[in-house]
Order: C-alpha cells, then structure tokens, then sequence
C-alpha cells in the first residue's frame, strides 16, 4: 500500500516522496519578468517537497496576464531560473517549469498596448485582471488565425529548450484555468470553426501540437500537463466535461508522459462532479491531483490508489517545511491571502517552518 511519504517514479524522475508543490504565480518576479533572489529563497524553502512544479511562465514575449510574473524567453530569465534551480538542487530537490500562454487572460496595459489572443473573439466576464494601473476589466481578444497558430507551437518548444538551460528537471505544459490551451478545449470560450475547432479532436489539437513539440526537446518523460477539467475561473466551462477529460485522458496514454496533474475542483464553487474517478479508470500513467486536500484526505487518497500524489497549493506557500509537518501531524500555518499577489518577501518567504 503506497504512503504520501512513498518514493514515486514520474517518468524518468524518481521523487523522494509524494507531496509536490502545486504552481503559484504569486508576482515576485523582478524587470522584465527576471526571477529574482526573492523566488530562489521561496522554491530553496520548500525543496523537501517530492517535485516543486514552478509557477506559470511566460513561453513568449508579450503574453503578461499577471503583471510580474516570470518568463522563460529571455536569457536574463534564463539566469534568473539558473539560480532557483541550483538552490532547490543544493537541497536535493526536484522542480520543473510550468509552461504558459495567458491567451485572452493578457491586457493591453500589461502588453504595451497589444490586443490579447484567443480561439475565439470571446472576454472574459465579471472578472478584473490587476494592472499598473489598478484592477481592469478584461478585453475582447483578437481570434487567432489558423497560420499563427505553430508560432504559438514553437513558442512552446522554445521555451522548453530554455528551461532545460535553466537545469530544470522537467516541464510542466499548462491545460488549466481558462488560460490559452484551456481556451481552446473548451467549448465556452472555443467556438471557431476550422481545424482547431468543433469536435474534440480538433479543440484539443493545439495541445497534442504542443506536448510533441516540447517532447522532442525533453522526452515525453520529462514533461507533465495541468487539467482544470471543472474549474469556471476566468469565464471557463464546457458542455460535456467529464466526457471531454475523460475522452483526453484516453488520448494522453499515447504521449507516456511524465504525470497528468488533475485539479479536482472549481475554484468559484459554481460547478460540481468527480473527475478523477472517469479519468483514473482510463488513464495508464501516474496521476496526480490538487485542490482542497486536507493532511488526511491526501494519505488516504495515495493509500487507496485513487492517485498517486497531491500537489498542495496554498498550504505549501504557507507551510515551506509542510513534508515534514505532515509526517509529524504537527498543525499547519494558515496562508494570508491579503499578500498572495503584492511584492515583497511578507506572505511569501517569512512563513515559519517548525523550527521557528
């Protein structure tokens, strides 16, 4: 019977246990979307954790959703990531890098001015994205054409030779969230005809395009993928989604990558359903999930092999030590989500390990 705190093999990476790091953009980047020293301490904090999957990072240029967020793109960033990646492998740490494109969740004023992308010329409603100059309303983006879109493949690709400069140990393709890959899943916000829309097939091709892509520059065993199959954030939803991820998740068996990573749940509450029920009963690989977990619920989900491992969002910004709390039963600091996305070392690096 597999424990959390259990070896577990993700492709061609062994981890020391099963409790990873869900990704957090949580805006420290420096100029130019540089890490800095600020996010080498973070990631360095939580090393013990079996795989640190890194924040949601710019694949190219003039794709801001988030302000400061880091990017992968440049060879400033590239150093920048050279530096957390050394410091988490000091502590003997494995961390890999999610791959992003904001898609239609950019601003102009985040963009020098550039309309955003998207399957579709379709906003995001009743939601604001912070700016320079405070909160706005998102924008009608701009539908993307047919001939654009292996730029965006070879965006991706790119950025995948960038992090394996950076010495990550693996990359992590983000599908989740309503940003550009889950935009064109979906069926809400991909209503374009053509071959990248209508059928299943054809909304998910810019992924598939995508995961070989990048797999010619890792090996598909070294390249992980994020699903919010359920998850209404940023204006998303689909008309049949337990059939879609399901269907997907068939699909990804042929990739032999190294992890599906499943969040569970809906962030707004507004939609409801076992996804990892479906998904586990057709997908081969190891699967790993997010979203919710208590200490408890997560041992017990590894121990019935409902999954493999968990990824801990906030509660592992909170807790940098958290591994070691779990093992111990000790009680959890509590995250301030006043200083989720504010600059500056408070909320982010001062969170006291069990040592003090």
């Amino acid at each position: 019977m597999p424990t959390l705190f259990a070896p577990l093999t993700i492709g061609a990476v062994t981890t020391a246990n099963r409790i990873f790091m869900a990704p957090l953009t949580r805006c420290r980047a420096e100029d130019d979307h540089v890490p800095g020293a600020l996010m080498v301490e973070h990631y360095a904090q939580r090393a013990s954790g079996g795989l640190l999957i890194a924040e949601a990072t710019m694949v190219m240029e003039g794709n801001s959703a988030f302000w400061r967020e880091p990017g992968i793109y440049s060879e400033a960033q590239v150093e920048g990531w050279k530096k957390v990646t050394d410091a988490v492998h000091a502590k003997d740490g494995k961390i890999f890098l999610q791959l992003w494109h904001g898609g239609r969740a950019c601003h102009p004023l985040l963009n020098g001015g550039a309309q955003p992308v998207a399957p579709s010329a379709l906003a995001i409603e009743n939601e604001e994205v912070h700016t320079p100059e405070g909160k706005k309303s998102y924008v009608v983006p701009r539908a993307l054409e047919d001939a654009e879109i292996p730029g965006i493949v070879e965006g991706f690709r790119l950025a995948a030779v960038n992090a394996k400069e950076a010495g990550f140990d693996g990359i992590e393709i983000h599908g989740a969230n309503g940003y550009l890959i889950d935009e064109f899943l979906r069926d809400s916000a991909n209503q374009r005809s053509g071959p990248y829309g209508g059928s299943r097939e054809n909304r998910a091709r810019l992924l598939f395009e995508i995961l070989t892509a990048v797999s010619t520059v890792w090996g598909s065993d070294r390249v992980g993928l994020r699903l919010s199959p359920l998850n209404s954030f940023n204006s998303m939803r689909d008309s049949d989604p337990i059939g879609l991820y399901t269907w997907l998740a068939e699909k990804l068996n042929d990739f032999r990558l190294a992890y599906l990573h499943i969040m569970r749940a809906d962030l707004l509450q507004q939609q409801k359903g076992d996804v990892l029920t479906p998904i586990r009963k057709v997908y081969n690989g190891v699967l790993v999930s997010n979203m919710f977990y208590t200490p408890q619920e997560a041992k017990q989900a590894v121990a019935e092999g409902g999954i493999d491992a968990v990824a801990f969002g906030t509660s592992y910004l909170a807790n940098p030590d958290l591994p070691e709390r779990l093992r111990a039963g000790a009680p959890l600091n509590q995250p301030d989500p006043a200083t989720f996305y504010v600059p500056g070392p408070n909320g982010y690096n001062d969170y006291p390990t069990m040592e003090g």
